[in-house]
């Protein structure tokens, strides 16, 4: 089992010198990923339910604060040498396919081949129209045109692409991503999100905690990894080729919390009980967990990394 972690980009590590402590600590304490959100603008007005939080309420909707994603990388590019970079996802839509292709090839040529391209669709309609995105109503089918089209351009010498959402023919397009084939990591938990792993992805990539499909338990956990098999075998994909990360955005925590139910909440307790629960997601196939450990202010974030690490990561020899 590996472990990444998910930093908001805002509050405490929306600053230059914070943001570089927590990464260069995830660097050195040997978590696999550091993940960032993509948030460009927030309307002030959002009708819009947010699918990962009791209340339906984004958690920066107060202030508005985020960093760009694709910036933010190229800045820990910099400063980090061996973890991976992780839009956590990159909402696809809101730039146009070359743009996108071209900053997330940014990343990986200046981190040295460690970018994984986390993708999703978004959720915010009313964020969508302010960036002169195609229609909400159309994220779908414009997302797999465009991860169609970037694979074109990172990966064949003069990419040609004629489609109803992005054409263009005989690039060139340099340079080329360091990584052969750059990892596409697919979020979301719809039957449309498992269908687009089938086609595009190295890995399903859905969140712990989206009230209409929640990924809470090994169990559920179980039951989506099935259901991801048998969407990748009717469409010809060996199901084995295809590698599951789980973000967990429910609280760690080292007192136990309850559910409704009475049952612990998983990776709340004693270091005991958050190894045990990463073993229990490992045994239905979770590859990779990535956890939120951010706090309000920086050095009880970098305690928690530390803590995590010494705690719940399989130590190197």
């Amino acid at each position: 089992m590996e472990f990444g972690i998910h930093i908001g980009a805002r509050g405490a590590l929306a600053g230059p010198a914070n943001l570089a402590a927590a990464a260069r600590d995830a660097d050195a304490l040997g978590y696999a990923t550091i993940g960032i959100p993509d948030r460009l603008v927030l309307p002030r007005a959002v009708a819009t339910r947010y699918p990962y939080t009791e209340d339906g309420i984004w958690v920066g909707t107060q202030t508005g604060e985020c960093l760009d994603v694709i910036g933010a990388l190229c800045f820990l590019a910099g400063i980090t040498a061996r973890v991976k970079l992780l839009p956590s996802v990159l909402v696809v839509p809101y730039r146009p396919a070359v743009v996108a292709a071209k900053m997330l090839a940014t990343v990986d040529v200046l981190s040295g081949g460690r970018l994984i391209a986390g993708v999703g669709v978004g959720w915010m309609a009313e964020e969508y129209a302010p960036l002169g995105a195609p229609p909400f109503n159309r994220r779908g089918a414009v997302t797999d045109a465009y991860l169609a089209a970037m694979r074109a351009l990172w990966e064949e010498e003069a990419p040609t692409v004629a489609g109803a959402h992005v054409a263009f023919e005989e690039l060139l397009f340099r340079p080329k991503p360091v990584q052969p084939r750059v990892p596409i990591w697919v979020g979301g938990e719809s039957e449309a999100a498992l269908r687009r792993t089938a086609r595009f992805g190295t890995a399903w990539y859905p969140a712990s905690h989206n009230h209409e499909s929640p990924f809470d338990t090994p169990a559920r956990m179980g039951e989506g990894i099935a259901r991801l098999a048998r969407v990748a075998e009717a469409a010809g994909r060996d199901p084995a080729s295809i590698e599951t990360v789980l973000l967990w955005f429910k609280p760690v925590e080292w007192t136990a919390r309850r559910t409704a139910e009475g049952a612990r909440q998983m990776f709340t307790g004693n270091a005991d009980d958050l190894r045990a629960d990463a073993d229990a997601f490992a045994a239905v196939g979770v590859r990779q967990v990535v956890v939120v450990l951010q706090a309000p202010t920086i050095e009880e974030t970098r305690d928690r990394l530390a803590r995590f690490a010494a705690d719940v990561m399989p130590q190197p020899r």
